[in-house]
């Protein structure tokens, strides 16, 4: 099999979670979820991603906030969300945990109720991010009937595993561990009880296919909005790559 960086293969499961999505928004600190978008955009060309970090890498004149007023109008189908703290409940806190206070939601709240569906991602696995209850809910994972809601979470992604979220149970469900991890592994490192299979598949690793445009167009692409990130994890790239 060939090698792969943890970064490519969460990469992959973010480009399998967006599916048939037509557009994708991706936040300032979000390297992986681009990479993920602009490699489904790869098979998929009418893909529209917007970059909340740089006006170059969004295509309103007012930056952000006809993004907003686009998600207002469902017209934003996959956004990301991460936070200093979720919970099993899909809350995030992005206000203060373990004594350190944060930049603040901005704009979590409004999309997590607005984009069609959101998808959590946190690199960290551990009990101090996934815990049993957010000390702040900055945007909560679901709302009580009465409440308009457009979307909500769809899946929490993290550098061990891959979960789906119940919106029925409002509890989320072990799809499947990275390789390299273990279900014990997993439930050691979450703070919050979980459902899952008796037996949990290993996700899938990147196909060459997958591999080589992460290595090629798509690292291009990362390497111009995301310099450190995309240096780091491919290096130098080939200058016939950015064409």
């Amino acid at each position: 099999m060939q090698a792969y960086a943890r970064e490519e293969l969460l990469a992959c499961a973010v480009a399998r979670l967006i599916g048939d999505a037509r557009h994708v928004a991706v936040g300032a600190a979000s390297p992986i979820p681009a990479t993920g978008a602009f490699l489904l955009k790869q098979s998929n060309p009418s893909l529209r991603i917007s970059l909340l970090q740089k006006r170059s890498g969004n295509p309103f004149t007012e930056g952000s906030r006809e993004l907003f007023d686009l998600a207002g109008q469902g017209r934003i189908d996959v956004f990301f969300l991460g936070g200093a703290q979720i919970d099993g409940e899909a809350n995030i806190n992005l206000v203060e945990a373990e004594g350190k206070r944060f930049p603040g939601s901005f704009g979590s709240a409004f999309m997590y109720f607005a984009a069609r569906r959101t998808i959590l991602f946190r690199e960290e696995h551990s009990p101090r991010v996934l815990v049993r209850k957010v000390a702040y809910v900055s945007a909560p994972g679901w709302s009580p009937p009465g409440v308009e809601r457009r979307g909500g979470p769809q899946a929490l992604l993290t550098a061990k595993a891959l979960f789906a979220w119940q919106p029925q149970a409002r509890r989320f469900r072990l799809e499947s561990v990275h390789p390299g991890a273990s279900l014990q592994e997993v439930r050691d490192a979450t703070g919050f009880a979980f459902d899952c299979a008796a037996q949990v598949p290993c996700t899938a690793p990147p196909s060459p296919e997958e591999l080589e445009r992460l290595r090629g167009p798509v690292a291009a692409e990362i390497v111009a909005n995301y310099p450190a990130f995309g240096r780091r994890v491919w290096g130098a790239v080939p200058a016939h790559s950015r064409s």
